[in-house]
């Protein structure tokens, strides 16, 4: 019995390279574009125009006292003790404290009173509804500074001055109407069908919000939170009127004593001011990426 022969394997058809059609050399990816390097070097160039004002603050902070009105860029020599000298001859310790409280506090009470303000207004179809958002939204147009008397009459009477939870509850005050502007958008980007769906499974609405709608709601509530926190953090007119007391001042108020009737201490001034944007920039830098998503938020459906 024959075998039958196995005709040889014909070998596989190359594929066809492929053709450019727009008849230009293809680019190598590690070179750049002469129009990525002018947009770089753009960036750069405006980068460096924002960062110098920055950069002589702390120059200046690091000068010593005999060479503030000398005209050279860089000081013959750095005056480290300037930090020090600041921190123990002034209440700025003090002052840094109560900042941190009521930035704390502030951001903590707008977020316990904005996040189920916004989510009840994003979800249900009150009537009022659209009057409800008017008011939150002209609420912002009034100035702090317009209502400066009349709070200060009515935390005198209270016997609130001089108190951290005064400037708490006015900071908070002013930023709720943001707060719950920017959650509201963003509550309303997130589909209810989830909501449902987990309501369905035994949850209740409570627990829909908290469970599946805030989590993914994070970044409009890292946003409105930071912006609380930096709008109280750099607050002045209020700590100036409401505190009196050198110990219960804000840290803008305590950096602003620096300032005398004849003279300017510029090296404390620019050292203490240096101290205050530290935590701020460090804080910015760590929820950057949320910030920039939850202020796009419902930009794209």
């Amino acid at each position: 019995m024959t075998q039958p022969t196995l005709a040889p394997a014909r070998p596989a058809a190359s594929l066809p390279a492929p053709v450019d059609r727009s008849g230009t050399a293809p680019r190598h990816r590690g070179r750049l574009s002469p129009r990525t390097l002018l947009i770089a070097a753009v960036a750069w160039l405006l980068a460096g125009v924002f960062l110098m004002p920055y950069a002589e603050m702390v120059i200046t902070a690091l000068r010593p006292a005999s060479e503030l009105r000398d005209a050279t860029y860089l000081p013959g020599e750095f005056e480290w003790a300037n930090f020090v000298d600041v921190w123990r001859e002034s209440h700025l310790g003090d002052n840094l404290r109560v900042t941190l409280l009521v930035a704390a506090g502030s951001t903590l009470l707008v977020l316990l009173v904005a996040i189920p303000a916004a989510y009840y207004t994003a979800r249900m179809r009150f009537r009022g509804r659209k009057l409800f958002l008017l008011l939150v939204l002209i609420t912002q147009m009034f100035q702090p500074t317009s209502l400066l008397v009349g709070l200060y009459r009515e935390f005198y009477q209270l016997g609130m001055l001089n108190s951290v939870w005064t400037l708490i509850l006015c900071n908070a005050a002013f930023n709720l109407a943001f707060a719950i502007w920017i959650l509201t958008a963003y509550f309303a980007s997130i589909p209810e069908a989830l909501e449902e769906a987990a309501m369905i499974d035994g949850l209740g609405r409570g627990g829909a919000l908290l469970r599946i709608t805030l989590p993914l709601a994070m970044p409009g509530v890292v946003t409105a939170m930071i912006f609380t926190f930096i709008a109280a953090w750099n607050e002045f007119v209020m700590g100036l009127t409401l505190s009196t007391v050198p110990e219960s001042q804000p840290l803008t108020v305590g950096i602003n004593s620096f300032i005398g009737n004849y003279t300017v201490q510029w090296n404390y001034l620019f050292a203490g001011s240096v101290i205050a944007i530290v935590p701020v920039v460090i804080l910015f830098a760590l929820i950057e990426r949320k910030v920039v998503s939850g202020l796009t938020a419902g930009s794209v459906k």
